[in-house]
């Protein structure tokens, strides 16, 4: 039996659709779609526009080209006065009644940019093409979709009229799998950015002639698109809910319209609860039945970060509270329907006589709270409140790791949970379905002294300490410095040399002092490099409260009151301030610890540099532990007891999804968290979960390395033999093959373990096998063939990028081989190209590097390498340039000017922009083709000579 073809999986699809509903359309190109266009305007407007009056509605269309600004003019009504004078209003999307809308599809219509595109099949709403569905037959990889929407993004959307650039929503499906995802375009693509739909129960819908009946059914598919697609303004993108997001959405506007019932949503740590969170908040502030939605997190640092990422989603939407009188103003005023605020000022509102005098009037008021990680200790007595104080309310939490019966603490002989805080649960989504749909990472955790799982490991560094958990013994001078040390070791392991970033998790504040000035000693040696910073704070609640699976933080209002002991320490108070003055020198800033609003403005920075990897490793107690996210974090060192909620929170900061190099969150542990891991995992998923959170040691990924190894010597035996393969299909199955060894030799690089003395294959070899597979990434890249199989697959470069392979680490090496004698200084050259020619973005330099070390280099001291090499790039670069002019006939001052615009810009120019150098310009017939072969050469040229 033969696979499906493309077209019998295209025709299946437009004949389902017309059944469910949809006019077919019969669409060309351009023009037929404009004629439609009209039609449908005329039919959901209920009136007939006048040529001059749909020129206007047209120019009203196309006066951007940007798909952000298009997604605006979309929602928005258009005003224009008609051939009368009369003042006329077309509606583009009927976004409150969501079903009464026009719905067609159409197939293969054809666009002409700087390529003619045909698009698979198109779902027009009110004749604007609104979801672009791409199809592959089955059998063939999802991504090969993904990267043909990439393309026709660059190269026809946007072209003419661009109507193309009112797509809202992305399907890509091979028949057996199906996805999702807005339109990216102007964005960086991230295959990653794609989603399965699925039911309320987190139940995969992935079959294509399923997802049709459910996700592209009218009702729904427009609903999608007018509610749960968020304009983000900070980053001028779409985005679209994710199936569990928008279930939780759901339930929590389902449950206000129709009971007084509280609920809970339990959706795990990273899956995007503030993006669901003002979703529904969002909706909640415009039912005529809700007087306020109150969005109420636990530290003025949240307050303002989902004040702040709240805004970026829609602006003027919230108003974030900075006091309590501030929160009263704004629950008295009318206008502001959604408030963040903290708990603890929420608190103070309704127990105060002097804010109740105001309050009083709004008792009655219907008043909606939602609760981000409602399982707060401190939260019990304000909920008890709020529930007295109001008479009107609902109560909704949110959480990634629910406080049940077992991880329960105990107050006044009674455990609170989180049902019995908010009732019933709304919606779930935990690690287990967030690792399988790729929205989280999973961990893994190596234990760290005689806790290791394999002999001989290169994680036993002798710490003599495993059941026995005494306090001297677990701070004694001898186990700390060699801890630090084995941080010091391993962090570039773990952080791919610093691609990524760290941090330090330890059980009190003396011991966290103690740690930070061994790593203060050791840098003023030599012995390591690394950019330090902590924050605590210095408050006795800041030490290791198991209990509570350290939970519990100091609010920063009150934080930086000096008091008087127990509450504050000078000693640690002195310490912090020690070190936030060295944090001033090193980045020219000015916080400090004696004013409340400098020490909050100091946790902001530290947060912003983590996120920017500008600081490499963070010691914290309690602190960013919860709450913090940075998807550029992934590596957590412990050494604290942690327990349940604390330890599934503090393991997650390391698992956000950041690029194809971050396979998975580090988790390095120095005390033995074996059990307390198991029965996290246990608690928040099940007994088996396991294996799908946890990732598996490292000899068995040696062992799927082998084997993907094998399967790679079956399509290209040696080296040379790539060189030798017939066809495209046979260079496709030896990138896919060599990707997949990328990818695993990724994973386990990471692991204490890591040696090539493991693999079969020998380090050299995995490299010369890397230039092969760079070298038809640059065949794919310069072609000038019009369709290619190759075209479409993803080479996965950012597994090969090295952010310390520089032309100055060359060119360091280069300095050290006037040293060598003759042979080694041949042997260690050809290391150095090798070095080249492995990385991406030095691969162009190569030739230029050896013609350098050949001709120049036996003539140059060491001390001036440097310079000469610049020298000997300008002359090159000039030559270059010349010959290029000279070869191609352009004018030398245009393409200056293009290369100039380009380096300022970083925007390749079109076709058009380079044929436009040319000294006479080509016929309209030889046009296309030449400005591609120029495009080619000109990327050529800086590519080499200005790329890193």
């Amino acid at each position: 039996m033969t696979s499906q073809s493309e077209q019998i999986l295209e025709q299946n699809l437009i004949a389902q659709l017309v059944a469910n509903g949809y006019d077919k359309a019969y669409i060309r190109d351009e023009k037929d779609l404009l004629a439609n266009l009209k039609t449908q305007l005329e039919k959901h407007n209920n009136k007939r526009f006048s040529d001059t009056d749909f020129q206007q509605i047209l120019n009203h269309l196309t006066k951007t080209n940007n798909v952000f600004e298009k997604a605006k003019l979309l929602r928005d009504r258009f005003a224009f006065r008609n051939d009368s004078n009369e003042v006329v209003y077309v509606e583009f999307l009927n976004m409150e009644h969501w079903c009464q809308n026009q719905y067609q599809v159409t197939n293969q219509v054809t666009m002409e940019g700087s390529f003619k595109n045909r698009y698979d099949v198109t779902l027009l709403i009110n004749g604007i093409p609104m979801v672009q569905i791409e199809l592959k037959r089955r059998g063939l990889e999802m991504k090969e979709a993904y990267n043909q929407i990439s393309r026709y993004s660059k190269h026809s959307f946007g072209a003419s009229l661009g109507l193309f650039n009112f797509i809202q929503l992305f399907v890509i499906s091979n028949g057996v799998n199906t996805k999702y995802f807005s339109n990216f375009t102007g964005q960086q693509p991230d295959f990653k950015q794609t989603f399965y739909w699925t039911d309320e129960n987190n139940k995969r819908i992935s079959q294509l002639a399923d997802f049709t009946n459910s996700f592209l059914e009218k009702c729904h598919l427009s609903k999608m698109i007018t509610k749960y697609i968020v304009l983000h303004e900070t980053d001028k993108a779409l985005m679209v809910l994710r199936p569990y997001q928008y279930f939780a959405v759901e339930k929590i506007i389902e449950r206000v319209k129709t009971t007084n019932r509280n609920g809970y949503i339990w959706h795990t740590t990273g899956s995007g609860k503030t993006l669901t969170s003002f979703k529904a908040s969002q909706i909640l502030s415009k039912l005529p039945k809700v007087d306020k939605v109150v969005f109420c997190v636990d530290r003025r640092d949240l307050d303002y970060q989902t004040s702040k990422e709240f805004n970026e989603f829609s602006p003027g939407s919230v108003d974030g509270t900075h006091n309590t009188k501030s929160l009263v103003s704004q629950f008295a005023d009318d206008s502001t329907r959604l408030i963040v605020t903290t708990i603890q000022k929420l608190y103070t509102a309704v127990t105060k006589e002097q804010h109740l005098k105001t309050m009083d009037k709004l008792k009655d008021r219907k008043v909606v709270f939602i609760f981000d990680e409602c399982h707060r200790s401190q939260f019990g007595d304000t909920h008890k409140k709020i529930k007295a104080y109001f008479s009107n309310y609902q109560m909704f939490g949110f959480t990634g790791t629910p406080i049940f019966v077992d991880n329960a603490v105990s107050k006044a002989g009674k455990k609170h949970t989180t049902a019995a805080l908010f009732d019933e649960k709304l919606h779930q989504y935990v690690i287990t379905d967030a690792i399988k749909d790729e929205n989280v990472l999973r961990f893994s955790v190596e234990y760290v002294g005689k806790y290791r799982e394999k002999d001989g490991s290169r994680n036993e560094i002798d710490i003599e300490v495993e059941a026995i958990d005494t306090q001297e013994l677990m701070e004694s001078p001898q186990r700390l410095e060699k801890i630090a040390d084995y941080i010091i070791q391993q962090h570039p392991v773990k952080t791919h040399r610093g691609q990524f970033t760290a941090m330090f998790c330890v059980s009190s504040v003396e011991l966290l002092i103690k740690y930070y000035d061994i790593f203060r000693r050791l840098k003023q040696e030599g012995r390591h490099d690394l950019n330090t910073a902590t924050i605590f704070s210095y408050g006795a609640n800041e030490d290791d409260k198991e209990e509570f699976g350290a939970m519990d933080f100091q609010d920063f209002d009150v934080i930086a009151d000096p008091g008087g002991k127990p509450y504050a320490s000078y000693h640690t108070r002195d310490k912090l301030e020690a070190y936030i003055g060295e944090y001033n020198k090193d980045y020219q800033t000015n916080y400090t610890t004696k004013d409340s609003d400098s020490f909050y403005n100091y946790y902001k920075d530290v947060s912003d540099r983590v996120r920017k990897r500008k600081i490499d490793l963070l010691f914290v107690v309690n602190m960013f532990l919860t709450g913090f996210d940075s998807k550029s974090l992934n590596t957590l060192f412990v050494d604290k007891n942690l327990r349940y909620h604390g330890l599934i929170q503090a393991y997650s900061r390391t698992n956000r999804i950041y690029g194809q190099k971050k396979s998975q969150g580090n988790v390095v542990v120095f005390r033995n968290l074996k059990k307390a891991t198991d029965d996290a995992i246990a608690l928040f998923s099940n007994k088996e979960a396991k294996e799908i959170i946890i990732m598996k040691p490292y000899v068995n990924y040696v062992d799927d390395f082998n084997a993907a190894y094998d399967k790679l010597l079956a399509i290209a035996p040696a080296v040379d033999s790539v060189d030798d393969l017939a066809s495209e299909d046979q260079e496709l199955e030896f990138i896919k093959a060599f990707r997949e060894l990328l990818r695993l030799r990724n994973v386990i690089a990471s692991y204490a373990d890591f040696t090539f003395d493991d693999l079969d294959i020998e380090e050299q070899q995995f490299e010369d096998y890397k230039s092969k597979y760079l070298d038809l990434y640059d065949k794919v890249r310069t072609s000038k063939e019009k369709v290619s199989v190759l075209d479409e697959v993803d080479f996965e470069l950012e597994l090969i990028h090295r952010d310390d392979i520089t032309v100055a680490y060359i060119l360091n090496l280069l300095a050290k081989l006037n040293a060598m004698s003759l042979e080694e200084k041949q042997r260690k050259q050809k290391e150095i190209l090798d070095l080249v020619a492995g990385d991406v973005r030095l691969r162009s330099k190569r030739e230029l590097i050896e013609k350098f070390i050949t001709e120049n280099l036996p003539l140059i001291a060491d001390d001036s390498i440097e310079e000469q090499f610049e020298s000997f790039m300008d002359a090159e670069k000039q030559k270059a340039f010349d010959q290029f002019v000279a070869q191609e006939q352009l004018d030398g001052d245009k393409l200056k000017m293009l290369v100039e615009n380009y380096l300022f810009s970083q925007r390749t120019p079109t076709t058009q922009e380079v044929i436009e150098t040319l000294e006479s310009q080509p016929s309209v017939l030889h046009r296309k083709t030449i400005g591609e072969t120029l495009l080619l050469k000109f990327r050529s040229f800086v590519d080499t000579f200005f790329g890193e």
